[in-house]
């Protein structure tokens, strides 16, 4: 089939090589699985274990608001890792950058699981363990975008939204692994002392053979044709791939900056909804002055969570082909905005029910969102810059939402009751309509990516 002047190239290659896509679909959902497993579980780990394991002197309360606190570091280093692996994913390549990260969260991650504790190192193992959480958040803010970029850049345009689904898919099922992995080894050891002792090191330790598989699949694809078509046209241009080329992160803040703060806007209630229903929620579930519910019931409400977070996020890619990524994206922030009000109200009636009922629609509201983001984020950019400036705008938000809310949520709860924090939530959920709607309906990605 040959293209004609109207189609750009490499358009009719990727609608017709379906085999290289699904396999670029698969790919992309199993490496941020994988990616986003190693980053889940230190968030399950902070709730449940490194309060009394790495902050035992502090007390419950100082313990779980010190344990979230090195959760935070990572949202911090997050935009330095858009940074620093968009410029290498802007210049050398979508596979190779994505590779790297996944070798770098691997790990850190595996060394979490082998650190020695604060009774047996003292003040090295807290500092150890913010640096290796910092590393965490330098990979994880280097793989949304490239992961994204991979699916979005091989898509059709009529099908961008369904394809950009299978990277967003890796948070619901890392989510459900990280959940069912803890729920294992607690059955399993079936004593806290035993968990607290070295049942925890498990799933980190085990993370080593998931980055074996992610890395022969992700080794196994091709680079995207976007990317290669830029690459062509800056040679044809006689500008030669990294000679005498503007940064991509200083192209991109001289050309593009309104779009990479809306987007952080955006992003911002996405963050603060998935993080306070991830992390801060089993936090609050198992705790002592909190729901105090047994702490398997809480991991397997985890994994019912992530089933519908998974079931919400293809709802929304898909929807989003049809009616708009905006329409999507809009329409879950209203829901924020009420839902942000009724939760805390509902959980603290104590009930188990209420408890699963408020997780799950935490969860399924943040994915009806979640899914056309992936899609919606990359078609704002150029192809020059767009792992950077995609990635930049993503974790960018995820500093205000999901580094943020949880650190002040135990505070806020102490002080002025629970609703505090839905009132949190609440404001972040206007900034983000506000920010969506601003956005408008620009485009940057054309047909062929």
């Amino acid at each position: 089939m040959s293209t004609t002047s109207t189609t750009p190239p490499g358009h009719a290659a990727r609608t017709e090589d379906r085999p290289q896509m699904r396999k670029v679909a698969v790919a992309s959902c199993v490496g941020t699985t994988i990616e986003y497993y190693d980053f889940f579980i230190y968030g399950t780990a902070a709730a449940l274990v490194f309060p009394t394991v790495f902050f035992p002197a502090l007390g419950s309360t100082a313990g779980t608001v010190a344990s979230f606190a090195t959760f935070a570091v990572a949202f911090v280093a997050r935009p330095l890792g858009a940074v620093l692996f968009g410029h290498f994913g802007d210049r050398l390549g979508r596979k190779r950058t994505l590779v790297t990260t996944l070798l770098l969260m691997g790990a850190a991650t595996v060394a979490i699981g082998l650190l020695p504790t604060a009774a047996a190192i003292g003040v090295l193992a807290p500092i150890a363990l913010v640096v290796l959480r910092f590393l965490q958040g330098l990979a994880v803010g280097g793989e949304w975008a490239g992961a994204n970029l991979l699916t979005a850049e091989y898509a059709p345009v009529g099908k961008r939204g369904l394809y950009a689904v299978f990277p967003q898919l890796g948070p619901a099922f890392a989510f459900a692994l990280s959940s069912a992995t803890f729920l294992l080894s607690d059955a399993v050891l079936g004593t806290d002392g035993a968990f607290l002792s070295y049942g925890w090191r498990i799933p980190f330790i085990a993370s080593a053979l998931m980055v074996v598989v992610g890395l022969y699949i992700r080794i196994s694809i091709d680079e995207t044709p976007a990317f290669r078509a830029e690459a062509e046209r800056s040679a044809r241009a006689g500008a030669p791939a990294g000679a005498k080329r503007p940064l991509p992160f200083v192209e991109v803040v001289r050309q593009q900056p309104l779009e990479i703060l809306l987007s952080a806007g955006l992003m911002s209630v996405l963050f603060g909804f998935f993080y306070m229903g991830t992390a801060y929620l089993t936090a609050y579930g198992t705790a002592p002055d909190g729901a105090a519910l047994d702490r398997q019931f809480v991991l397997t409400t985890g994994i019912v969570a992530a089933l519908a977070l998974g079931a919400a996020t293809v709802a929304g890619g898909v929807w989003s082909d049809r009616v708009g990524r905006r329409t999507v994206i809009v329409t879950s922030g209203c829901l924020a905005l009420v839902w942000s009000l009724v939760l805390f109200p509902l959980l603290d009636t104590g009930t188990s029910l209420a408890f699963a009922v408020g997780v799950v629609v935490t969860l399924a509201i943040f994915g009806l969102a979640f899914g056309p983001v992936g899609a919606y984020l990359p078609e704002l950019f150029e192809t020059r810059f767009r792992y950077t400036g995609a990635g930049a705008g993503y974790n960018l938000g995820g500093v205000l939402g999901g580094a943020v809310p949880p650190l002040l949520a135990p505070g806020l709860t102490a002080s002025y009751g629970s609703i505090a924090v839905g009132v949190m939530l609440a404001l972040l959920a206007v900034v983000s309509i506000a920010c969506t709607a601003a956005l408008g309906g620009r485009t940057r990605m054309t047909a062929a990516g």
